[in-house]
Formats: structure tokens, sequence, C-alpha cells
């Protein structure tokens, strides 16, 4: 069990001050820029032959935290490879609306697409953000082929935070755990056959560590990374194991799996403050025996890959469908980029 001491030394009103003023305009920033996005002609799906399904409940109330929106290719020919994809957002944040592009990316390469919402922090700690996730995992198992997936070929995707949790999501298909919320994912069966998680933060409680190797960094970029401990972790029971917001660190500690672990394709820019988790990460999941092909982007930052329309990110992204036709095996595409 993870046993670490989540950081909750008391911070001056002025610097309570900083963080909230920045956390506001990180929020009304991220969320701007998303539905700017939206406004441009080649942002519709149906521009990329991709047609969209949307607010699917994949929980019993019909909440918007627990909905999901579906992208499929319009020209589909035989069951789909299928992508869960969870957003990120520092678990406080953005939602499967802000990354629709992300949707139509998988799906205009032949993938079924299920793009979920998941609840937030800080009024919603962990675990609730993953036990989420397991819920939409759950739901997918069992209703995929409804919507021509083949739940055989599964992809787990996500970036930052939801690289987070769907790393955690993946130990939960190979880790026989305790917990409910894990032991019900273990108990479908299902494992995916490969795992994308972008730019990631892997190691929540020692993300602290991250800015006091950096003293040079940004304010800005310093108090949100320590905003993921505090945001996340501080209003989790104290009886409640952190190990699955660590994924990271359940790996290091090299438990053997009941299950083998998926391959892991894990690309990350050079100039990400996050760098060091995804280089651990892909350490450990080595040792463990599975496959891990970290890619390292010289000079770009955190999720640059969002921001399609350049040529690293281009890049990124044949990387990425690369990796996945030798683990999945999608449907050929004559469509080699995303133009945005």
């Amino acid at each position: 069990m993870n046993t670490r001491v989540v950081n909750t030394k008391p911070i001056s009103f002025r610097h309570r001050l900083r963080r909230e003023v920045g956390a506001q305009f990180f929020r009304g920033m991220f969320n701007g820029l998303s539905r700017i996005a939206t406004l441009h002609p080649h942002a519709k799906p149906e521009h990329h032959g991709v047609r969209v399904i949307r607010n699917v409940a994949y929980g019993p109330r019909n909440r918007n935290e627990h909905l999901l929106d579906v992208y499929l290719p319009k020209e589909a020919r035989g069951p789909l490879p299928v992508v869960l994809y969870v957003h990120g957002g520092a678990f406080r944040i953005l939602s499967k609306d802000s990354h629709f592009v992300m949707g139509i990316a998988y799906a205009r390469r032949g993938y079924a697409v299920f793009n979920i919402n998941y609840r937030l922090a800080p009024r919603h700690p962990y675990p609730a953000a993953l036990e989420d996730a397991c819920l939409a995992y759950e739901w997918l198992v069992h209703h995929a082929e409804g919507y021509g997936g083949d739940i055989s070929r599964l992809v787990l995707a996500g970036e930052s935070a939801g690289a987070n949790l769907v790393t955690a999501l993946t130990l939960a298909t190979v880790y026989k755990r305790s917990e409910g919320f894990a032991r019900a994912v273990f108990e479908t069966g299902v494992v995916p056959r490969a795992v994308v998680p972008a730019c990631g933060v892997f190691d929540i409680t020692g993300a602290g560590d991250i800015v006091t190797r950096k003293p040079k960094m940004h304010p800005f970029i310093a108090d949100r990374i320590r905003e993921l401990q505090e945001i996340y972790l501080a209003g989790t029971p104290a009886h409640i194991s952190r190990d699955f917001a660590d994924p990271l660190v359940v790996l290091e500690r090299g438990d053997v799996p009941s299950r083998p672990i998926p391959p892991f394709f894990l690309p990350v820019g050079t100039k990400d403050p996050l760098l060091n988790d995804t280089r651990r990460l892909a350490r450990a999941l080595r040792s463990l025996g599975a496959t891990a092909v970290d890619t390292y982007y010289p000079g770009e930052v955190h999720a640059f890959h969002a921001l399609v329309f350049r040529e690293s990110a281009k890049k990124c992204w044949r990387d990425t469908f690369s990796f996945l036709k030798d683990h999945v095996q999608p449907h050929e595409s004559n469509q080699d980029q995303l133009h945005l």
C-alpha cells in the first residue's frame, strides 16, 4: 500500500490567492481555447468522415459526469477496434467536449472512440475520477459491440491527468485487488491490447518533488503541479489506499501482475515538466517484462500533440498510429494526418 504522506503544510494568504487566480486563469484559458477551436471549419466531425453520438449515459443516474460521446468513422466496415479516451485537465477542469479533437483523431483512422466525462476534484477527490473510469470500462465491455466496436481490440488512451487514469485503469485489469472499482474491472476479464498515456503525471503523491528539483520553474507552472496533490488527494479518506493515484509507484515496487501488462506507447515533450514520470514509467514497465515505447519530442511542452496542426504533433500522431497498427491492427485508412 502507498503510505507516503500527502503534503498538508498551510500556505500564506498571498500564496493561496496567487494559486486561486492562476487556477481560474488556467480553467478559463483552456475552456476558452477549446470553444474557439470548435469554430474552425475543419473541427467539424463530418469534415473528417466521422459521425458523433453525443451524451450517452454510462452510469446509472444520467448525470453529466457520467456521459460519454461516441465517435465513429462513417465508412466503417466490419467490427472496429475500440478506444476509451480519458481527458486531461489536472483532475479539476475540462471534459469530453473540450477534447473533441482526440475523438476525431482516432475515429478518422478507423477506431470506435468512447470519450468520457468523469467527476472532477476538488469537489470529488480521489478515487472518484478513477471509479468513473472503471465504471465506463465496465459499460464499454458490455456495450461496445452495439456501436460496432470489437472489445477484443481495446485501446486505453488519455493525456496528462487522463494518462494517469488510463494507466491506473490498466493496472486494475492485470492486478487482482481488493478495491471494489478495481475488482469489478478485473472480473470483466478484458485486458486492453495497447495503452497510450501521453505526457502523463503518474506519481501524484510525489508531484511536489518535480517542483523541488526545478527551482527556476515558473510559479504558474509550479502551482499547477503542486495543486495536483492538494486538489486530487487532500480530500481522500485516510483508510483508502492511494496506490491507484500513483500507478507508477505500484509498478516500481515490482509486484508481479496476475495477467501480462499490455504494450504502452509513451509520448512526451522534452520541455514537459512531467517528463521524468514518463522515463520512470517506461523503466518500471520494462522491468516487469512489458513493452514500453517511450518517445521524446525535442523542445516540446506539455500536451503539445493537442495542437494537431503543428509538425511535431503530426509526427506524434503518426508514431501513435504506427504503434497501434503493430499491436491492435485496425482497418487501413488512407488518411495519414489530422489537419485542423
